[in-house]
């Protein structure tokens, strides 16, 4: 028999790079799609055709049942939130009722359907914030800067809840930064390859960033998606941090991904107060110890690495026509 998954935000970064390494793991792969005006598949277009997309959305308790029902799956990764920071400050009921509402309409879904069911929660480095102690491990309390952050605590602290209070087989998985070519544009470390890459081709002649002393833990998104695997093979649930455990300022991201086309970043990069945040985080540096003694996990792509590849990546695109 094979095993069933669902995934919320299948058309998501993560939700594209796990679907992928569960196909190659025999699963049988249901993704969780909200009926939206602009329909976005292009990360999971090569893989449509291999999984099961199921209308539904998170704000919307029967069409979580119905999913469940519809997919009858084992195990259950919740990836769907909105999830960029940013947009929480301008939208931020919007952002609690999906990022942080929607894990108990699930989990809840879940409790009544079919308690058997092994959840996994997208929880988020960003919830540490101000952070306490660094590096930040899984005892590391939180104290999250932006409502987004708080959307986070509210799904992980609910998915701890609903573990010890219902025996439900039910893990978080605190991820430090992740990314990859398939990133969206909104996200610094996308904005930066893919502007390099244009001013390159000469497609554009500057680019505009926030703080730069900023930094951040970043790893690939394609080594992060299979630790979320791991956690759910695992006998009892328990809470993992994934990170790389080294960290890089937003200076060093624009240096390694101007260097990958032989320019200097400095020529073309202009400091934009719109981008700076209300409130920023402080040094986010992930303590993956637990992940490797437990799981056996441990990242494979360097942070150099990933930028280079989607440098390589943008390039390709931007020749192609295709963004």
């Amino acid at each position: 028999m094979k095993k069933r998954a669902l995934i919320t935000g299948i058309t998501g970064q993560d939700g594209s790079y796990l679907a992928e390494f569960l196909l190659s793991m025999g699963y049988e792969v249901f993704g969780l799609v909200r009926r939206t005006s602009t329909l976005n598949f292009e990360r999971i277009r090569h893989i449509q055709d291999q999984i099961t997309l199921i209308p539904g959305d998170m704000s919307d308790q029967t069409s979580l049942t119905r999913a469940l029902k519809d997919s009858q799956p084992d195990e259950v990764y919740n990836l769907a939130a909105q999830s960029f920071v940013q947009t929480s400050w301008s939208q931020p009921v919007f952002t609690g009722d999906v990022t942080a509402l929607g894990v108990t309409r699930l989990l809840d879904a879940i409790r009544e359907l079919n308690p058997e069911i092994r959840f996994y929660q997208a929880s988020s480095s960003e919830m540490f914030g101000k952070v306490v102690e660094v590096p930040q491990k899984e005892s590391t309390p939180f104290y999250p800067r932006s409502p987004y952050g708080v959307a986070k605590v509210y799904g992980h602290w609910i998915t701890i809840n609903y573990r010890e209070s219902y025996g439900l087989h039910a893990t978080s998985g605190i991820l430090f930064n992740h990314e990859s070519p398939r990133r969206g544009l909104e996200f610094v470390t996308r904005k930066v390859t893919y502007h390099a890459a244009k001013i390159k081709l000469g497609l554009a002649n500057e680019l505009r960033v926030g703080n730069l002393d900023s930094q951040r833990d970043w790893g690939f998104a394609g080594d992060y998606v299979q630790a979320m695997w791991m956690m759910l093979q695992q006998d009892a649930p328990d809470d993992y941090v994934i990170a790389s455990g080294k960290t890089h300022s937003i200076e060093r991201l624009l240096e390694v991904a101007f260097d990958c086309v032989d320019l200097n970043w400095k020529d073309y990069t202009v400091q934009d107060p719109r981008f700076m945040r209300p409130a920023e985080v402080d040094l986010l540096i992930g303590d993956p110890t637990k992940a490797g003694q437990k799981l056996g996990w441990e990242p494979r792509v360097s942070f150099e690495q990933l930028i280079q590849m989607m440098v390589e990546s943008d390039l390709q695109l931007l020749k192609n026509g295709t963004q």
